[in-house]
């Protein structure tokens, strides 16, 4: 499984790291999707799976070059480093577009999904009775989980770390978006805007000599916040990893007709028509911490195809497929 690697495919690993931290980042897309899609989905399981008890008798008998090989570290750098520098870059663009441009980022990403469903269902080859339940499975459970109503706002440390286990499962499950399941949280905005604004916030005063940012009590507290959440993603990924691993090596198939169909369900959460429905009391609004409206849940409509905006739209969700089938063909011909 672990892999030498030329320092063009050293590059092109990281960028597909970028791509996999900013899908995290999306609700309703799935970073396991872009893993999967860009072949590098069993190596990651396998890879995770590696941070074991050995590994940890190897790096604390300081044997890290040991260390480094047996958890097939220059991936995980790779990998992780993309996903995490995505956080203060790309993922930043997104957001800018995500407000601007909504409907045509959702359609953008709604065409990528129909384009991955194809993608990695083309050669699955034994649809047999076992094979198509656990599509329908994995179907349900994603359209199932697309329709839940979000929790409210809740920063215990506790909830917190169970959040970061919870959350990770996007990178480790394709078709199921982590920041999807933490909006159904209700932690959303708390760990993936907030939190991860205000350590960006903290690192650049840091490095332009202004320490006075680490005696400000509401920065601390996000501090810890994002500190907890990091340490129960690490833990999550670590587990969840394992368990998949086990389940991949002996039920390969059904496993992938699973996530197939976790895909094909996620469809309904990124689907690109749609309005937030909010909470309300008495005929007011309810706010959370931060004047926000709070989220009930999303109202989806067919759009009006004589509108120039679904014309638009559409175009994008095309562009999308396109993308995913010239990654296809790229793909065949380098083989």
């Amino acid at each position: 499984m672990i892999q030498e690697r030329t320092y063009s495919q050293r590059l092109i690993l990281f960028l597909k790291g970028l791509a996999m931290g900013a899908a995290n980042k999306v609700p309703g897309v799935s970073g396991g999707t872009v893993s999967f899609v860009f072949g590098f989905y069993e190596e990651m399981i396998y890879s995770f799976r590696k941070i074991n008890l050995k590994a940890f008798k190897l790096f604390f008998n300081g044997r890290f070059v040991s260390f480094y090989r047996y958890v097939n570290g220059q991936f995980l750098l790779l990998i992780m480093g993309g996903s995490i520098f995505s956080y203060f870059s790309i993922s930043l663009v997104l957001d800018y577009f995500l407000v601007n441009y909504e409907l045509y980022v959702w359609s953008w990403f709604f065409g990528m999904i129909i384009g991955s469903i194809y993608y990695i269902g083309k050669d699955f080859g034994d649809w047999n009775l076992k094979n198509i339940v656990s599509l329908i499975i994995g179907v349900s459970i994603g359209l199932g989980i697309s329709f839940l109503t979000p929790a409210t706002e809740n920063d215990n440390l506790w909830f917190v770390f169970l959040c970061g286990i919870i959350g990770v499962s996007g990178m480790t499950l394709p078709g199921l978006s982590g920041s999807f399941i933490l909006i159904l949280l209700g932690n959303y905005v708390l760990l993936l805007v907030d939190s991860v604004n205000v350590l960006f916030n903290v690192i650049t005063s840091l490095l332009s000599g202004d320490f006075k940012v680490l005696s400000d009590p509401i920065k601390v507290r996000y501090l810890k916040i994002i500190a907890v959440f990091t340490a129960g993603s690490a833990f999550g990924l670590v587990s969840i990893s394992h368990v998949l691993g086990y389940v991949l090596k002996r039920w390969h198939q059904i496993v992938n007709a699973i996530i197939i169909g976790f895909i094909t369900g996620s469809l309904g959460i990124v689907w690109p028509w749609k309005k937030a429905i909010h909470l309300q009391e008495k005929g007011n609004y309810l706010i959370d911490k931060k004047g926000n409206k709070i989220v009930e849940n999303y109202e989806r409509f067919v759009p009006d195809f004589s509108s120039s905006e679904t014309l638009l739209a559409i175009f994008y969700i095309v562009l999308g497929i396109l993308l995913i089938l010239a990654i296809d063909f790229y793909g065949r011909k380098k083989k």
